[in-house]
């Protein structure tokens, strides 16, 4: 399952970092991964806040510890005063922002997870403003960012699992049940496509079967028909969906994972 994950999300080998010099290629490569982490741990926590129900988010295991509200609101703020120093963007205070972070946190849930989601969005434009990573200080930024969406998902899942719930991570990817497709129908889907600057998917028709692999990286994974045009990948909560021109041709293709759809377009 790893081995899949890791065509998927397009993680870039140690062999690319520890042997190969700095290129604005494998610059804009690292920065892909911190837009897929940020993917990863940024739907989650939208999942796990938008399942909790209304009722617990005045939840908390123990009194000193935050409730599901307060944790809310506090990603919510930690998300601006992060994401506003990947570039010149600054989110606009309103008299709202000011109130106490105990005012906030008693919002109701759908006004709390609305205003999680915007906040991910800002940082998402942020993130795909900045070209290549190219200073210690934007490293620092994108660490503390990711790091900190990655504990607070921790935080709430310990939550859920107090409350008898399963986090988002621990449930299985929805079943898929895939068709069969002559070779003839599959053929068009094979090229090269371009997923971002410096980063390709290569789909190929093997033995009758679609597989896809990275540039960066790992095994080819086989691509299991669910329709004409939409395929999945066993194991692996991703599916891509190819997209044709009017004439029929295929012009690229959507990867659709993290509750994020990637467009990528067909080179060759």
């Amino acid at each position: 399952m790893l081995r899949r994950f890791i065509v998927l999300a397009l993680v870039v080998p140690s062999t690319l970092a520890g042997q190969s010099a700095p290129t604005a290629e494998s610059s804009r490569a690292v920065m892909f991964q911190f837009l897929r982490f940020a993917d990863i741990f940024g739907s989650r926590l939208v999942a796990a806040f938008d399942s909790i129900p209304a009722n617990r988010y005045t939840y908390r295991p123990t009194p000193p510890q935050q409730t599901v509200g307060y944790i809310a609101q506090h990603l919510e703020d930690a998300n601006y005063g992060l994401c506003e120093r990947f570039g010149d963007v600054k989110h606009p205070r309103t008299a709202k922002d000011s109130l106490a972070d105990t005012v906030k946190a008693q919002w109701p849930k759908d006004t709390l997870v609305s205003r999680l989601r915007a906040s991910l969005r800002f940082c998402d434009t942020g993130l795909e403003r900045v070209a290549k990573l190219d200073s210690p200080m934007l490293a620092s930024t994108l660490l503390a960012f990711e790091t900190d969406l990655a504990e607070h998902y921790s935080q709430i899942s310990s939550y859920m699992r107090l409350l008898g719930m399963v986090p988002p991570s621990g449930l299985p990817p929805r079943a898929r049940r895939a068709i069969e497709l002559p070779a003839s129908a599959l053929s068009p889907y094979a090229g090269v496509y371009e997923i971002t600057w410096g980063l390709e998917l290569d789909v190929s028709l093997r033995g009758g079967a679609l597989f896809i692999k990275s540039n960066m990286g790992g095994p080819p994974v086989q691509l299991l028909p669910e329709s004409a045009n939409d395929f999945f990948a066993k194991g692996v909560d991703a599916q891509i969906t190819f997209v044709r021109e009017a004439s029929g041709a295929v012009s690229g293709l959507i990867l659709h994972q993290y509750g994020r759809d990637q467009q990528a377009t067909k080179r060759r």
